[in-house]
């Protein structure tokens, strides 16, 4: 277990490593950071003082190595269009896009899963085709397509939800949550829905494949030969052994949803993480971009790590493997 552990361990610092050194080149080649933060209005002796704070005319490997240092103590560097930390924008955006992807999420598994083990179970009738139809259709759409159509219907067509922004939110502590309000509970349901329903269709299909494959095993067979009642075998011992690949994929997902919100936060002008990376696009803020990815990387690296560990606890074939691997 203490070799899976650190396998999976070293296989996650060589990612953020390669990241931090693409943060770093993009940060590093693309602009003139003096330039951007003084203007163009700034005197020689200014440009010199600030290129020497920032180590700008160091060798390469000695200013990646200050980036790394900086890095280590949560200094993410300075936003050139807002001239400020851009720890700070993030830790403001990250709770919109964290709840955001947390909805949609959930929505995913409660609709999907029962979606999947319906259209295994019932697949010889007409509305669990009907099910895999649509699915392929789910999956089709763009999320930005579906945003629009949602605004269209239930904002400009009915009027019951508001068309953009997290309406308002209550402070606990350093995090912000839309959760505790009517008007941010209301702002949430067309952003989570259209960020959900690509993966509602996703695990609809993945439940309908191992449900089916699960169905086909020789324990499913004694279950019946012992007589029991098919809502016993199909959600005591069919369901359980379908969620574990479920769930992983699921994790890994949740990194998708955070990282790929973008363009749902930019239809519903939604203020999260993906926002303001996409206002750091326009306006050329290096900081902010390279601060998103390493963000988004640490996120994705995290998330796959947890699942990789749970995975190998649920099934220890996968340590087994790992080892032999190795030996």
């Amino acid at each position: 277990m203490l070799a899976f552990l650190l396998n999976r361990f070293f296989h996650a610092l060589l990612v953020v490593f390669v990241v931090s050194i693409l943060a770093f080149i993009l940060g590093d080649v693309v602009g003139d950071p003096v330039a951007s933060i003084l203007g163009l209005d700034a005197t020689p002796a200014d440009r010199l003082a600030l290129r020497t704070r920032l180590h700008l005319d160091d060798p390469f490997v000695l200013r990646y190595l200050y980036y790394v240092q900086n890095l280590l103590h949560g200094d993410l560097g300075v936003s050139y269009a807002a001239q400020r930390p851009v720890s700070a924008l993030l830790a403001e955006r990250i709770p919109a896009t964290m709840e955001l992807a947390a909805v949609a999420l959930t929505l995913s598994l409660a609709i999907g899963v029962p979606l999947g083990v319906y259209a295994a179970v019932k697949r010889r009738e007409f509305f669990a085709s009907a099910l895999m139809t649509l699915s392929v259709l789910g999956v089709s759409l763009p999320t930005f397509v579906v945003g629009i159509l949602l605004i269209f219907c239930f904002s400009l067509g009915l009027g019951w939800l508001p068309s953009f922004g997290r309406g308002e939110v209550v402070t606990i502590g350093f995090w912000t949550t839309g959760f505790l309000t009517v008007s941010g509970l209301k702002s949430l349901i067309m952003p989570a829905l259209s960020l959900a329903i690509g993966q509602i269709a996703l695990v609809a299909r993945l439940a309908r494949a191992e449900m089916l494959n699960v169905l086909k095993s020789d324990y499913i067979r004694f279950a019946r030969a012992r007589g029991l009642k098919n809502r016993t075998v199909y959600f005591s011992h069919a369901l359980r052994n379908t969620l574990i690949p479920i769930i992983t994929v699921s994790g890994i997902q949740l990194g998708y949803l955070v990282a790929f919100a973008v363009v749902v936060e930019q239809v519903f002008q939604w203020p999260g993480m993906g926002l303001l990376f996409l206002q750091a696009l326009g306006q050329t803020d290096l900081p902010v971009i390279s601060a998103f990815l390493m963000v988004a990387a640490l996120f994705f690296v995290g998330i796959n790590l947890v699942v990789d560990l749970l995975y190998a606890v649920a099934d220890p074939r996968l340590r087994i493997k790992t080892l032999s691997a190795r030996s």
